[in-house]
Parts: structure tokens; sequence; C-alpha cells
């Protein structure tokens, strides 16, 4: 394996508010021999072509112009058999967790295997938020000082980028490939809207009270997620969904 396999890797950057952490992720994927830059409710409206963010891209601008930026994480996201999430932050429910250095085996893994894959990360205040990690397939955190484990934006995709591009030029060792057909494997979007399914379903038999939900679809949520569920399974799991709306 090698560089040449970046195209099969997304850089989900996920409410930004400050143009230069852009331009300065730009230009550390461009180091690093990386390209695709997405960009899903910026703070700012073509937060790419501002003055700082082409300032602090110094010579990047090409991985700016064809960044695409949308409002929309899921869609940002399909497609995708493998979704990290970085996040230091322990949750109650969501994805399974692994260290970056689990992560970049199992992102070169799923490469190997021509599987897409998402990196994705949160604001620069708050981090990625639940419903934002409920799309991810895993929540991933850099080993930093647990005492300050906060880490700037662009210095996070730089730590990545540059980690990630010695273990694909590597290639994946024998011992942790995975025979598994990740084209087989449902996308966290899809997923997501099998649950929307089930949860309408749930209701229509009177399973789920829409007044007191307590922790249910969490549950249903994390535990789906953890089975790594494929294109077909979701369309069974859709179709059960049907029958129980159907029998209201």
């Amino acid at each position: 394996m090698n560089i040449d396999h970046a195209h099969l890797l997304r850089w989900v950057l996920v409410e930004t508010s400050h143009p230069g952490n852009v331009g300065s992720a730009a230009r550390a994927l461009k180091t690093m021999g990386f390209q695709d830059l997405r960009l899903v409710s910026p703070k700012i409206d073509g937060i790419a072509q501002q003055p700082e963010a082409l300032s602090l891209a110094s010579g990047a601008s090409d991985v700016l112009d064809s960044s695409i930026e949308s409002d929309s994480l899921q869609a940002t996201i399909q497609d995708c058999a493998l979704v990290m999430g970085l996040s230091s932050r322990d949750r109650e429910f969501g994805p399974p967790a692994m260290d970056w250095q689990d992560a970049r085996k199992l992102i070169a893994n799923t490469i190997g295997h021509q599987g897409q894959v998402a990196l994705v990360f949160g604001p620069e205040r708050t981090g990625l938020e639940n419903q934002h990690l409920s799309l991810c397939t895993h929540r991933v955190w850099l080993d930093a000082n647990p005492e300050y484990p906060s880490i700037n934006l662009a210095q996070a995709i730089m730590v990545c980028a540059f980690t990630l591009r010695e273990t694909l030029l590597e290639g994946v060792s024998p011992d942790f490939d995975d025979p598994l057909d990740v084209s087989a494997l449902a996308d966290p979007a899809a997923v997501a809207a099998m649950l929307a399914h089930w949860k309408d379903g749930l209701e229509a038999i009177g399973y789920l009270d829409p007044a007191n939900p307590k922790k249910l679809m969490p549950r249903l949520e994390a535990l789906f997620t953890r089975s790594r569920l494929r294109k077909e399974e979701i369309d069974l799991l859709r179709g059960i969904a049907k029958q129980m709306i159907l029998r209201k």
C-alpha cells in the first residue's frame, strides 16, 4: 500500500469557527499527501475562501478550492465503510472507542480493501457532540497528557495526517488483516436512517413512549453501531420496522 490510496480518505471538519484553522488544516493535509477536505456547517459561509484561511494555507489553496462545504454530516459520510470521530471525552453511549494507534491500523486495513474512510473533527470549543458521534463507527482519541488532553484543531489534523501517512507507507500488517468485505458494510448514514425508521416502528407498537423515551434509542444505536451491519441487514431491519408501523 502507498499514499496513492489517500483518495479513499475524507477529512471532515464539523462546525468550524475560525477560517485560520481551515487554512492550517489544508496546509497540513497537502504537506502529508492528502487532499479531500470536507466542511460541514462551518460558522462562516464560504469559510475556505476567507483571507485568513487563504493566508494560513500557505500554498495549499488547491486543497481549499477543492474542499466541499455542506450542511449535513450524514450526507458527507455517506458510502464510508469506516467513520472515525476524534474525541477524547468518554461517553455513556456512542460508538466503540479506540486509541489512534489501533485506529491507524484499522484505517489502513479498510483502505487496503478499497473501503472509503472518513475522519471527523468537531468544533474548536466543544469538540464532537453526541449527535455527531452517533454517525461514526468509532470514537478515537489521541494519546495525550491525561491532565490536559486538549489539542488545537489544526494541530490534531497535522498529528493524524503525519502518523497516518507513515502507516499507509508501511502497509497493512498481515496479523491485522480482516477478510471482511467492506463494500458490503452499511455506512453510518444508512444505519441512522434505519434507526429513525425503528423509532417510528417502536412508537407504533407502543414499546417506545415518545413522552418518556428514557435511553432506549441510544442503547439501540450503540448496539447496532457495534454490530457493523451489512447493507442487506439494514434492508431486513427496515422491513421489520415497516411491519411494526403497518400493524399500528
